[in-house]
């Protein structure tokens, strides 16, 4: 998506918590119908590819680093996250709806150990003990907000930074924001680390990537 002049996004109903409470409230009603686990933001591929990326790639203890799910939704990269090891996962979603969602998908995966929480990253009291924080659209719903978006964005990065411990991970993947944008965002507070690999497409004859993954460390 093209930056505006003011280097922010066109404002859309996806930067609010009625459409998340909305959208979650009809995920909620399929799950109980027939055990649909929803909207995989990005693809469930990309999903995995994140996952084992975090698990492969990065120096973490799986037993004892405290993994967040910022903007969990349904909870499945947390589900895929425990599948791989980890043993230390909390997911946080500022929609009530959703974290009702996630913690009946958790239930039916026996995953009682992944804590989950009705937070607001903007305004949070979580600890500053976590070595991993991911973040799969949350920063690009941030993005979209129709009030203040470019003070909502600095508020999110400074407390993204701040429930991280020292060197800690921030694993993010954007639809609305390319590599070069991201890195000047959040270059005050975090050292880019590395790119994942995603899908590319050609248009016009130009080749770009439908989404941007990457992987910063805390400064």
């Amino acid at each position: 998506m093209a930056e505006q002049e003011n280097e922010e996004l066109a404002s859309s109903d996806l930067g609010t918590l009625d459409f998340w409470e909305h959208a979650y409230a009809q995920e909620l009603d399929n799950f109980r119908d027939h055990g649909d686990v929803g909207e995989i933001w990005f693809g469930a591929a990309n999903s995995r590819k994140i996952v084992r990326w975090i698990a492969t790639k990065l120096d973490l203890n799986k037993e004892c680093d405290k993994i967040i799910d910022v903007g969990c939704g349904n909870a499945m990269t947390l589900v895929e996250l425990a599948k791989e090891g980890f043993a230390n996962l909390m997911g946080v979603d500022y929609s009530q709806k959703a974290v009702n969602l996630a913690r009946m998908i958790l239930n039916d995966n026996n995953l009682s150990n992944v804590k989950l929480e009705v937070c607001d990253i903007l305004n949070n009291t979580l600890p500053h003990d976590f070595k991993l924080v991911h973040d799969k659209g949350t920063y690009d719903a941030i993005s979209l907000s129709p009030e203040d978006p470019t003070v909502k964005r600095q508020k999110y990065i400074e407390n993204i930074h701040r429930i991280l411990l020292p060197k800690g991970y921030l694993v993010l993947t954007s639809c609305n924001w390319t590599k070069e944008e991201l890195l000047k965002h959040f270059t005050n507070y975090f050292e880019f680390e590395s790119q994942l690999p995603t899908d590319t497409f050609q248009f016009g004859g130009q080749t770009g990537n439908v989404v941007t993954q990457l992987v910063f460390r805390k400064k």
